[in-house]
C-alpha cells in the first residue's frame, strides 16, 4: 500500500462513519506548499467515545494494527493514537482535539481538496497548518517546521489570510516566530 492509498482508505472510513476530520501536518504542508518526503499521515478526528468500536472495526487485523485501549485513552485524554499498516510500515497519527475555540475554528475553516486524481478529502486550512507548525517549532525547535512554513508562503502566500494568522499567533504566543518568518520571507523575495 502506498501513502496516498492509505490516506484514501482512512478518509473513506472516516467519511463512511460520518466522523468529522481533517488532514494536517506534513501532508497538508506538502499540499499547500512544496513537496518533501514524509513518513506519516496526520489526521485530526472528532471521535466521541461511543464511536470507538466502529472506528476500530474499520481497520481490522491483520491488515492494520489499532489498539482499542489506546484509542480509548487518547479520546479520554484528548491525545493521539496510531493506525499502522504493518505490511507497508506506514502509519497514521490520529489526534483527538480538545474542545477549544482554536480547534472549533480549525474544523470550520477546513477545506475540501483533491490530493490525488481519484479522491478528495478534508484538509486543514493553510493558515491553520502554519499556526500549528509555529507551535511545533516553539515546542521542539526543528527547522523543518520553518522550512514547511516557508514552502506554504511561497506557494499559497497571496491567498493566505495573514490577519487571521497574526491574530491567532498572538493568542497562541507565537507572534515573535510569525514576525521572524515574515522578515525571512521578505528577504527571500
Amino acid at each position: 500500500m502506498e501513502q496516498f492509498e492509505l490516506l484514501q482508505h482512512v478518509v473513506k472510513a472516516l467519511e463512511r462513519l460520518g466522523l468529522r476530520y481533517f488532514v494536517t501536518g506534513s501532508m497538508a504542508t506538502i499540499f499547500f506548499g512544496e513537496p518533501r518526503f514524509t513518513n506519516d499521515i496526520d489526521i485530526v478526528v472528532d471521535l466521541p467515545p461511543a464511536r470507538i468500536p466502529e472506528l476500530c472495526a474499520a481497520f481490522p487485523a491483520p491488515d492494520f494494527y489499532l489498539s482499542q485501549e489506546t484509542v480509548h485513552r487518547a479520546v479520554t485524554r484528548r491525545g493521539q493514537f496510531n493506525i499502522i499498516h504493518p505490511s507497508s510500515g506506514l502509519k497514521v497519527d490520529v489526534m483527538v482535539p480538545a474542545d477549544s475555540p482554536f480547534n472549533q475554528g480549525r474544523f470550520a475553516r477546513m477545506k475540501r481538496v483533491r490530493p490525488a486524481p481519484d479522491f478528495d478529502a478534508a484538509f486543514s486550512s493553510p493558515e491553520d497548518v502554519i499556526l500549528k507548525k509555529m507551535e511545533s517549532y516553539r515546542e521542539g525547535g526543528s527547522e523543518k517546521h520553518l522550512r514547511d512554513i516557508a514552502g506554504v508562503l511561497k506557494i499559497s502566500g497571496e491567498r493566505l489570510d495573514r490577519a487571521y494568522i497574526a491574530e491567532w499567533a498572538e493568542r497562541m504566543g507565537t507572534s515573535e516566530i510569525w514576525e521572524e518568518i515574515l522578515r525571512r520571507d521578505a528577504r527571500v523575495q
